[in-house]
């Protein structure tokens, strides 16, 4: 059961990060394999992040759809095993949980999207591991 849990917070997380990146051309299923690999390198780091997939997605202020304020939070809530978009969420991260994909990131343990309006602190001065998409990768922690 908790394995199940694991892999809807695991689906939603990817589903409210990065559903919009499905349909790009430069995006794609790279794009949502890509925030999978984060939050499993997150909790390999076995650090401040947590120490599960729940603890990692669902820790305040990390990613922003698990943020009551943001618009993404109901969207990630409301959304059901009926949404194609969702079913295919939910396979990533099957296949991401048990180890069946690469991690495409090259290690990061953070991102960010091109689009947003300020570069975050923790990016100033950082090179990115890789783009995909519209998120560039990082690996801050070793």
């Amino acid at each position: 059961m908790l394995s199940n849990l694991n892999a809807d917070i695991l689906a939603r997380t990817i589903y409210g990060e990065a559903r919009g990146e499905f349909s790009r051309v430069d995006g794609g299923l790279a794009a949502l394999i890509a925030i999978g690999n984060v939050v499993i390198n997150r909790v390999n780091r076995k650090s401040w992040f947590g120490g599960d997939i729940r603890e990692v997605c669902q820790k305040p202020k990390q990613f922003s759809c698990w943020n009551a304020s943001d618009s993404n939070y109901t969207v990630i809530q409301q959304v059901t095993h009926d949404d194609s978009l969702f079913k295919t969420c939910l396979n990533v991260a099957d296949n991401v949980i048990c180890g069946a994909w690469p991690d495409l990131t090259k290690g990061a343990d953070h991102y960010y999207a091109v689009s947003s309006q300020n570069l975050p602190y923790w990016a100033e001065n950082k090179m990115p591991t890789v783009k995909i998409g519209q998120h560039l990768f990082f690996q801050l922690e070793v």
